[in-house]
């Protein structure tokens, strides 16, 4: 059961849901000033050192805690709906997550739909990757990715993008709520509507949609529970059973199973989508912990 804590989170969260019911769209530029995919807010620790720099054409951000090795990065992708996001909203995830970890974060803010299509964002996140083992020469077996929401599908494109052309893959891959299947095909997308208090099946249909721009759906980049997962470097997988993505998790950490993918999928009774966005809960601290762990073990 939720703590007292997610709890108030979680009340919020069904506030929010119940005002913006029936209330027109917001125009797209007020929408991403006004992102807040948690219950509020988390701003970067004033202890973390945070550079903007570009990395490989794209805009990006150095995070360093203190005590960070600098020989160890792991590349965060955020979420949004391939459509919002940014260091604002996601940057005190990312930067918790690597002082836990001990590594420091490159969060890069790749291209948004709908100016930028699919598959702008991917080609970024390409990109990202190219200049973190070739330019800054990094050796893959010191780097991970990690992203939630539509940066976990983004995470996982960029694994089987790699993989199939013969590219250097990073040491492990952690995903928090992936959006894995543009198709909304997961059985979640209709069990689970009364219980998320972010999102709706409309909303997902809406994202999705502008961020394929006509593209296939199915297309195993676009959405990876599609694609042939064989070879990818071992996966943990957070999510939420108060989530219409909760198919989406479970269906790629079975996919990845059978794929002789190593794969840990940690499902948390009563908690939203991208619950460990939700500073100040102990489910986050927890689930921060057990990432942090994760990385330690499999990035050398």
């Amino acid at each position: 059961m939720p703590s007292p804590e997610m709890e108030a989170v979680l009340a919020a969260l069904r506030q929010r849901q119940r005002d913006d019911a029936g209330a027109p769209p917001k125009p797209l530029e007020e929408a991403r000033a006004g992102f807040v995919p948690a219950d509020a807010l988390h701003p970067i620790p004033a202890d973390v050192r945070v550079s903007e720099i570009t990395a490989g054409g794209v805009p990006a951000h150095w995070l360093d805690a203190p005590g960070a090795d600098r020989t160890r990065a792991l590349l965060f992708l955020h979420g949004g709906g391939f459509q919002l996001g940014s260091l604002t909203s996601d940057g005190e995830l990312a930067s918790r997550i690597g002082r836990a970890a001990g590594m420091r974060v490159l969060f890069l803010e790749y291209r948004l739909a709908p100016e930028h299509p699919y598959p702008a964002a991917l080609d970024d996140v390409r990109a990202a990757w190219g200049w973190l083992t070739a330019d800054q020469r990094i050796d893959p077996g010191s780097l991970a990715v990690a992203g939630d929401s539509a940066g976990g599908g983004l995470a996982v494109s960029l694994l089987v993008a790699e993989r199939d052309e013969g590219g250097s893959l990073p040491a492990a891959g952690v995903l928090m709520s992936p959006t894995v299947d543009l198709t909304s095909s997961g059985a979640s997308m209709t069990e689970r509507v009364d219980q998320d208090p972010i999102s709706t099946p409309d909303l997902l249909r809406r994202l999705a949609s502008d961020y394929l721009a006509g593209a296939d759906p199915r297309s195993p980049l676009a959405s990876p529970l599609f694609a042939r997962l064989s070879g990818l470097p071992p996966l943990l997988i957070q999510v939420g059973t108060a989530d219409l993505l909760l198919s989406d998790a479970q269906r790629l950490a079975g996919a990845a199973e059978r794929a002789g993918v190593p794969v840990s999928l940690e499902v948390g009774d009563g908690l939203p989508h991208v619950y460990q966005l939700d500073a100040g809960t102990p489910e986050a601290q927890e689930a921060t912990e057990r990432i942090g762990r994760f990385l330690r073990q499999h990035v050398r």
